[in-house]
């Protein structure tokens, strides 16, 4: 099932995406919801971020070849941090490059969606709590980043996490494989099989930290091949199963 947030009309709503089809649904993807009367063309609607996230819980260096390209070790537990709900904006719609920063990168990454509430889960649990994924791209202020010594203001921009199209609910996010293209270009291409930290164990030892809502989303990371973004440019997230995710430098 491909769970999409749409607009319509000048009003939010949520849906699933059949083909080139949107049926409006009623109720809550994260709760109960029955199928509505109307459907649209998905060429008809504007396609929204797919949640609208509590929190954004995100892991730094979880790919090997990531790692060694910064030239930072493999970390033995997952680095986390977060990035807040205002960083978040849809498919198509645009980064703002923001006037603090001279070097703003792209990072391609799978983001998980949490389904119901998660606390302590065991890892032969994790992915029960897990209702699908979607694309997102970390963009980072990366020259912030290494002057402050920490990461909250170098990815906390507004625009910051562009996520989309849609939440599949049916893929293996053990073995994808996940592409982003600049201006058409290939930048990073790897698969979600090479992570350090696979998505049971991010989503297990995240809630032994944190109480994991419905809604919120987990980053898990992006490989390597990380690079600059200018104003203008088109950026392509691109995760098998997951549709593309494109957006526009402003």
């Amino acid at each position: 099932m491909k769970f999409v947030r749409f607009e319509i009309n000048g009003s939010a709503r949520q849906g699933i995406l059949e083909g080139d089809q949107v049926h409006e649904i009623r109720g809550d993807m994260f709760g109960e919801f029955t199928p509505g009367t109307q459907t649209y063309p998905l060429s008809g609607v504007k396609l929204l971020a797919p949640c609208v996230p509590g929190k954004i819980v995100c892991v730094g260096l979880n790919y090997r070849d990531h790692a060694a390209e910064v030239n930072l070790p493999v970390p033995e537990e997952p680095v986390l941090f977060i990035k807040p709900g205002t960083t978040v904006i849809g498919p198509g719609d645009d980064i703002l490059y923001p006037e603090l920063s001279q070097e703003v990168d792209y990072e391609a990454e799978l983001a998980v969606v949490i389904a119901k509430t998660a606390r302590n889960i065991p890892l032969d649990q994790a992915l029960d709590y897990v209702l699908g994924y979607t694309c997102a791209n970390d963009v980072t202020a990366r020259d912030l980043q290494r002057k402050d010594g920490q990461w909250t203001r170098a990815k906390s921009f507004d625009t910051f996490l562009p996520l989309g199209p849609y939440i599949n609910t049916e893929v293996d996010p053990l073995n994808l494989k996940i592409e982003l293209f600049l201006n058409g270009q290939m930048k990073q291409a790897s698969n979600t099989g090479q992570m350090v930290f696979n998505v049971r164990e991010l989503v297990s030892r995240m809630s032994q930290v944190m109480t994991l809502l419905p809604g919120d989303v987990l980053l898990t990371g992006t490989p390597r091949g990380i690079g600059q973004m200018q104003r203008g440019d088109r950026v392509e997230v691109k995760i098998e199963g997951l549709g593309t995710l494109h957006n526009q430098v402003k």
